[in-house]
């Protein structure tokens, strides 16, 4: 029986989704809860990887268990076992074809924005930024990066040279906020560390360090080093997976 699971999570404590070596990932933490559950080994495969530090409102993953219950009830004996910082918000039946990574046809990045450098409770979930910065500068830069792109110049020199760079951006939104701002982004899939690097290129034009036109030319480089920007990632959440 495979299992959808939509999962909530402060990712502040933690080295990223995926499970690590010498450190703890979220993965680990919530096989291990399946694992007591189901009596044996469980490995759950997600919509993507996290990165260190980043939260998640809505990541997705699946799994095959081997001990049907109501999906309500497998709900309720996950989050017993889990720490309250990962929370399951939602847990569905899903067909024998269904894939978290594979069937997933978008994604919704938000990357939250702060002027209140004086909080002590935001520096783990915003990146502080001057309250005089250039929006609409910043809404007009972002007007390159819509569409089908080759992003190798805004991924990680860490990524496979055989996986496709090329990916489609339907939505950069920017949402006024109390004090701040979240920028959204909406496509068919990010590189690592993509949503961070635009993020943070659009930054620089919104602090006037760099024009418009460079985004641009950043990204029609094609080419790694080619932005040396990459945001806070504890300004990062992963808000959805459409399936």
């Amino acid at each position: 029986m495979i299992y959808k699971c939509t999962v909530s999570y402060d990712g502040s404590n933690y080295a990223g989704w995926q499970k690590q070596i010498n450190a703890i990932g979220i993965q680990e933490i919530i096989e291990k809860a399946l694992t007591k559950i189901n009596k044996e080994p469980i490995e759950v495969v997600a919509s993507g990887r996290t990165d260190a530090k980043v939260h998640a409102l809505g990541q997705v993953f699946h799994f095959d268990a081997t001990i049907h219950m109501p999906c309500e009830n497998y709900k309720h004996a996950i989050n017993a076992l889990l720490p309250y910082d990962i929370r399951i918000v939602k847990v569905e039946e899903e067909n024998d074809d269904f894939h978290a990574r594979f069937s997933a046809k978008y994604k919704r990045y938000d990357y939250v924005c702060s002027f209140d450098k004086d909080n002590p409770f935001l520096y783990k979930y915003a990146e502080f930024v001057p309250d005089t910065i250039d929006i609409e500068k910043m809404k007009e830069a972002s007007k390159y990066l819509l569409g089908t792109h080759d992003f190798t110049s805004f991924s990680s020199s860490r990524i496979d040279e055989r996986k496709p760079r090329i990916k489609t951006i339907t939505t950069i939104e920017f949402v006024m906020e109390t004090k701040g701002f979240r920028i959204i982004f909406k496509g068919t899939g990010f590189l690592r560390y993509q949503v961070r690097m635009m993020t943070a290129t659009l930054l620089e034009v919104g602090k006037h360090k760099i024009e418009c036109e460079e985004v641009k030319e950043i990204l029609e480089k094609k080419d790694k080093m080619a932005c040396r920007y990459n945001a806070n990632a504890a300004g990062l959440y992963l808000v959805e997976v459409l399936y």
